[in-house]
């Protein structure tokens, strides 16, 4: 996480539960509370998704739209940093062709050694970055597929949280994921892409 940890810490804790408080409509001071905690993580999801160039434009649109529409937050269904990577997820989906391009481009790039064994799909993305074959993989997912790998991957967020993040049921979360994590696999040929860089490099 690259926000505040400890304001992001106290917010989460006030706002997972039925009766925490949110933020409120007549307390701006609350809101910018949520911005400062917030603001470089989300900041930082975007800029692996679309690049730096676009990762400021489109956090500061996510916390304006979260602004805008806080009497819609929910905190039965989500905490509030779910909240916002689900209004930027959104936000990145009017970036798709861009995010496409930009995955096929860091296709190309060099994959960085590292002494990671890593057998799930997520924990590579994690790893490894969005480039290299891996990059090439992710770009030829369906969206859906892709921003839930990728909020799994990148902003380790749990299913449950995907699902409330998404606006999307559960197990349509797991499904999702499942097939997003086989197609990466058989576009890397079914091989561990961490042992090939090693290989490259040994």
């Amino acid at each position: 996480m690259t926000g505040n940890p400890l304001a992001a810490a106290r917010l989460d804790r006030l706002d997972t539960g039925p009766a925490a408080p949110r933020p409120s409509l007549h307390d701006p001071d609350r809101f910018g509370e949520v911005f400062d905690a917030h603001y470089a993580e989300i900041r930082g999801y975007a800029a692996k998704r679309l690049g730096p160039d676009t990762a400021s434009d489109i956090a500061s649109q996510t916390f304006l739209e979260a602004f805008r529409h806080r009497d819609r937050y929910d905190p039965a269904r989500a905490n509030v940093r779910t909240w916002l990577y689900g209004i930027a997820t959104n936000l990145i989906g009017k970036h798709r062709r861009s995010e496409v391009r930009g995955l096929r481009a860091r296709e190309r790039l060099p994959v960085p050694g590292t002494d990671t064994h890593a057998d799930r799909v997520d924990a590579r993305v994690s790893a490894q970055g969005l480039r290299g074959r891996l990059a090439g993989a992710i770009a030829g997912l369906p969206a859906g597929e892709r921003d839930v790998l990728l909020l799994v991957a990148l902003a380790d967020l749990s299913h449950e949280e995907v699902a409330a993040a998404l606006n999307v049921p559960y197990g349509t979360v797991g499904s999702r994921l499942n097939r997003a994590r086989k197609k990466v696999r058989a576009a890397l040929g079914g091989t561990n892409p961490m042992r090939e860089v090693e290989d490259d490099h040994g």
